[in-house]
């Protein structure tokens, strides 16, 4: 199911439709990268601000990769049998709390744009990543790598796609720009080249505490 999050619109006369295909090296589709999208959509209205949960459960952060608004907030919810130590050192915003068995956290405000990382600090496999965007739309892949946006202006589009296994450095997302019109559906590529799951990298089996 698509995480998706687009600025209200008024209807438009002339739209179009953009869908988006997210591949890694390997031509495997990739789940949990964000696409944005900025052009004539930009001056839409802004929605109410929103409160999304975060669970944990089998030692794990789902989902993965989130997208929020400025304004929205994240509520981490906690399954399993065992206490989480829930934090973030980014500069977007900086936290850090325990949460027992069956309990969550106080709502948290993101009100800057940018990337956090989630992390706890009992068990290292546990990560995950919120991106903050004020774009008009932003839409996370689904198990297939795809996303689509229906009801566009025509016009020039400016087209991003981040996903937290990216190299780091700059720059650290894939930009493509494209010509929407009224008439012809459009449709982009996104190869990647991705580093590993982290999440895979640590023994379950041993990170109960």
């Amino acid at each position: 199911m698509l995480a998706a999050i687009g600025l209200a619109l008024a209807p438009c006369a002339h739209a179009g439709s953009l869908s988006v295909q997210v591949t890694d090296q390997a031509g495997h589709p990739v789940a949990d990268a964000v696409v944005t999208l900025i052009g004539p959509a930009a001056a839409a209205a802004r929605t109410t601000p929103a409160t999304r949960t975060i669970d944990q459960k089998s030692l794990t952060f789902m989902p993965f990769v989130d997208v929020l608004r400025p304004g929205d907030s994240v509520v981490f919810h906690n399954s399993d049998a065992t206490q989480h130590h829930v934090y973030s050192f980014s500069p977007v915003k900086q936290f850090e709390f325990v949460v027992a068995p069956g309990t969550r956290s106080a709502p948290l405000v993101f009100d800057k744009t940018g990337v956090v990382a989630v992390g706890c600090n009992i068990h290292d496999g546990m990560i995950s990543y919120l991106y903050v965007t004020d774009a008009p739309f932003a839409v996370r892949t689904d198990a297939r790598g795809r996303v689509a946006f229906d009801a566009l202006p025509a016009g020039t589009y400016d087209v991003r796609v981040w996903q937290p296994r990216l190299p780091p450095g700059r720059p650290d997302l894939r930009q493509k720009k494209i010509t929407l019109t009224a008439t012809t559906p459009a449709s982009l590529a996104f190869p990647l080249t991705l580093r590993p799951d982290p999440r895979r990298q640590f023994d379950r089996e041993h990170t109960h505490y």
